[in-house]
């Protein structure tokens, strides 16, 4: 199908040819537009995602049905097979979309000449995690790993190779600047950064089953913790 220019370049009965050459230049030059059905598929995708991430942090996968989903975003079932093969597919998308620019951030930590404490790098990403995450649907996203993934291997293994290994390295790339700059003593954390980011899953944890009853004060948890880290606490 060719689409037609957004501009139409053909000139009037009683117009001169040499303005339909300016107007034939002016639209060579003019930037393209989406047309409407990209514009129309793109806003349904996302629609679509938006949806499932309701649905999804809802019910859990198992219970999340396509036809809910298609039903939330207002479109048809069939469409949702236009842009994803399956629940799983969307699943996936829906990951990537969530939480995929804040994994960016952690796994490319801003360390370096200049870059200052290793301390106040990760401070920086652990308060970025516990605003964008904790308190949010994305926690959802993290509980319902959690709970689902030995039901549901594949998907364990696809947020552990998409979103924990990330995550994990760049733990590691922070506690490796913090120990060469002498802020860090012991060497062997640089092996189990599971323990520095330990806090924030217990905190997507505690606040998802007791936060109600018990709220947890991540920041200050969070600061402890660190002081453990880089021997910091305070002397009695």
């Amino acid at each position: 199908m060719v689409k037609r220019s957004l501009i139409d370049v053909r000139p009037a009965k009683d117009e001169p040819a040499r303005g339909a050459r300016t107007r034939a230049s002016a639209d060579r030059t003019a930037p393209s537009r989406p047309s409407k059905r990209a514009v129309g598929a793109t806003e349904r995708r996302a629609a679509i995602i938006a949806a499932g991430l309701d649905e999804f942090t809802a019910k859990g996968f198992a219970a999340t049905r396509l036809d809910d989903v298609a039903m939330r975003a207002g479109v048809a079932k069939g469409t949702i097979y236009l842009h994803f093969k399956d629940k799983e597919a969307l699943f996936q998308e829906l990951v990537r979309t969530a939480l995929g620019p804040l994994i960016v951030r952690i796994s490319n930590p801003q360390i370096g000449a200049g870059a200052g404490s290793a301390r106040a790098a990760i401070e920086l990403l652990a308060e970025t995690f516990a605003r964008d995450v904790i308190g949010t649907k994305r926690a959802d996203i993290v509980r319902m790993i959690i709970s689902e993934g030995t039901r549901f291997p594949q998907l364990a293994e696809f947020y552990y190779r998409e979103v924990v290994a990330h995550g994990i390295a760049g733990m590691r790339k922070l506690i490796e600047y913090g120990i060469a700059r002498g802020e860090i003593r012991n060497p062997g954390l640089a092996e189990f950064p599971q323990l520095l980011i330990g806090p924030l899953v217990v905190a997507v944890i505690w606040q998802g089953l007791f936060g109600k009853q018990a709220p947890l004060d991540v920041a200050a948890m969070l600061r402890a913790h660190l002081d453990l880290i880089f021997n910091e606490g305070k002397a009695t």
